[in-house]
């Protein structure tokens, strides 16, 4: 066995934080998107502004997202906010269902193709209710915000 030095081994902690870093930034880097087929880029949302449904997605976000996506949907750890720009604003409608549908499992995301369709558009709903978060907010997950 190879015992490290105190330098090789501040190098080799440095280098582990920096494969961390990068893939942290590698699961906010919206690939997902180009794997949307058009026909799911182009579907709205039956449910965008309806307070029932924006309320019954809250629950269901609370019961399978906010695990991984914070209750506040800022993100935790690794796991990117749900409102970002990307999200919020650069992702269609259809594009969300689709990742809800299909999940991206080389990022860590299920899929959530058991919750019944009507209820992942509550879930979407319920995100976008929510906007992007302001410059000055307080993230629970800052740099990824800024990645993603």
């Amino acid at each position: 066995m190879t015992t490290l030095s105190k330098s090789q081994s501040k190098k080799f902690r440095a280098a582990l934080l920096a494969c961390a870093l990068i893939g942290c930034m590698a699961l906010a880097d919206g690939s997902w998107l180009k794997k949307v087929p058009a026909d799911y880029h182009s579907r709205t949302n039956p449910y965008a502004g309806q307070p029932d449904a924006i309320a019954g997605g809250s629950k269901l976000f609370q019961d399978h997202c906010a695990k991984c996506h914070g209750a506040d949907a800022l993100g935790i750890g690794k796991r990117p906010s749900l409102r970002s720009d990307r999200v919020q604003k650069e992702a269609t409608e259809g594009d969300l269902a689709w990742l809800l549908k299909n999940g991206n499992l080389g990022k860590g995301m299920p899929t959530w193709d058991t919750i019944p369709e009507p209820s992942r558009w509550e879930i979407i709903a319920f995100v976008r209710s929510l906007g992007p978060t302001s410059a000055g907010a307080t993230t629970t997950n800052s740099s990824q915000e800024k990645t993603q």
